[in-house]
């Protein structure tokens, strides 16, 4: 009976730190920022966001901000007033804690307004991706990071395999 709740315990803790790893880190325009420059609604289209996922918004503080807009209304029409939320570090991290749409725009006067906005749908944790918009732990998806991915998801299995084995003979 020992070896099966050490077997059962090993494979919850394996199952922890899967579905933890898979999480990813998405800086928002990717190496460009959060910047009136970068085309975020390209961006976003190349990205799969995924609940546990985090958008990093980095930026000159004082020059930008971050507004969480309540809907594609005011998301369209660069509405501000009624914001969920705004930030201004320079360095902004929003959880991804729930499928769905969500909407943000730089809160400084005009720039919505020249496209510093971005609309982000968020899918469930378990929805598949397609290996050209995986997520991933930088700030670009790329075959690369998917391949890291798979070596982890293959590390992880063999690791749990061996374990259990050793279990098995012991």
């Amino acid at each position: 009976m020992g070896r099966r709740n050490t077997i059962l315990l090993v494979l919850v803790f394996v199952g922890l730190i899967t579905k933890k790893g898979f999480a990813a880190q998405l800086t928002v325009g990717g190496s460009q920022g959060w910047d009136e420059s970068t085309d975020f609604n390209s961006w976003a289209s190349a990205q799969k966001f995924k609940v546990g996922d985090q958008l990093v918004f980095k930026y000159s503080s004082g020059l930008h901000s971050v507004v969480e807009l309540p809907n594609e209304s005011a998301y369209k029409s660069c509405d501000l007033g009624g914001a969920l939320d705004s930030k201004n570090s320079g360095n902004d991290v929003v959880k991804l804690s729930k499928a769905g749409t969500r909407y943000f725009a730089c809160g400084t006067l005009g720039h919505c307004g020249q496209g510093m906005k971005v609309k982000i749908i968020t899918v469930d944790g378990n929805a598949p991706s397609s290996p050209a918009s995986a997520s991933s732990s930088s700030s670009d998806a790329s075959p690369a990071s998917t391949s890291l991915h798979s070596i982890t998801s293959f590390v992880v299995l063999a690791a749990l395999s061996a374990t259990v084995v050793l279990l098995s003979v012991f």
